[in-house]
């Protein structure tokens, strides 16, 4: 593939995980790391960095967007933010162990593919059901809400360098009863510090654990895939506003289908 070909590639990544990810209040890592793989080949470690640095950029205008619309309670950030943020420093610190290194890395290949197709079955199967009303949604986080919705959202996060937004949406609206949009805007607000946490991390550990990386690779993916995101981001968090949600969450599914059984293939 010529180095135009491949460019182009990124941007159009970019552009559509930007779309996704601001319409889901999700980092965007579950499209651009299966699609990275198919454009490159498998790098697991080199493409979770850049997607930790990129998730940032599509979060971010979300927010806006979400922040425009009143959807983001602040009260709620508080003690939710700093606990996902730990978490995702231990899951990060998880993605680096023996198991997950050199040729070994195509299982943290695998566990990805294997987390995309349960996000996948989850989300087809919520669809089958009837959709529930919203509770009264809690306007403060309580220490346990944060441990119940932080914990495993940062942990996620860090061991695949995702966002976290597909694990954090249906917790927030289990355990904070927020309707469907408030819990992708305030997904997306976690997103950005967990980003910006996971990328520090994740580059540390690069630079210590992985000589065949240069520590400006993922920096050079990130360029290519960081302006299309953002555009794509601030038409996503429009778009979580306007269209059918359940029409959306319907295709994304399908689209973690067939990226969860190609990185699961690869891996064999």
């Amino acid at each position: 593939m010529t180095s135009h070909a491949t460019e182009f590639g990124l941007a159009l990544i970019g552009l559509v995980a930007g779309v996704c990810g601001g319409m889901l209040g999700i980092g965007g890592s579950i499209v651009m790391v299966p699609a990275m793989t198919e454009l490159l080949g498998a790098q697991q470690h080199l493409y979770q960095a850049a997607a930790l640095m990129v998730n940032f950029f599509v979060a971010a205008p979300a927010v806006v967007q979400h922040v425009r619309a009143n959807a983001i309670k602040p009260d709620l950030l508080k003690r939710l933010v700093p606990v996902a943020a730990l978490s995702a420093v231990l899951g990060v610190l998880c993605s680096e162990l023996a198991l997950f290194r050199g040729d070994r890395a195509i299982y943290l290949t695998a566990l990805f593919g294997l987390f995309l197709l349960y996000v996948a079955t989850r989300e087809l199967r919520n669809l089958r059901r009837a959709p529930t009303a919203d509770g009264d949604e809690v306007s403060t986080c309580s220490w346990r809400a944060a441990l119940l919705v932080g914990m495993p959202t940062g942990f996620v996060s860090g061991l695949l360098g995702v966002g976290g937004g597909v694990v954090a949406v249906p917790l927030l609206r289990r355990v904070l009863r927020l309707s469907v949009r408030s819990a992708i805007a305030h997904s997306a607000a976690s997103i950005v510090a967990l980003s910006v946490v996971g990328t520090v991390v994740k580059h540390v550990a690069l630079a210590r654990n992985h000589p065949e990386y240069a520590l400006i690779d993922p920096a050079r993916l990130a360029m290519f895939l960081i302006p299309t995101a953002i555009i794509g981001a601030s038409i996503g968090g429009r778009l979580t506003h306007t269209l059918p949600v359940r029409t959306v969450r319907g295709a994304f599914a399908v689209l973690l289908v067939v990226a969860g059984m190609r990185m699961v293939s690869r891996s064999f």
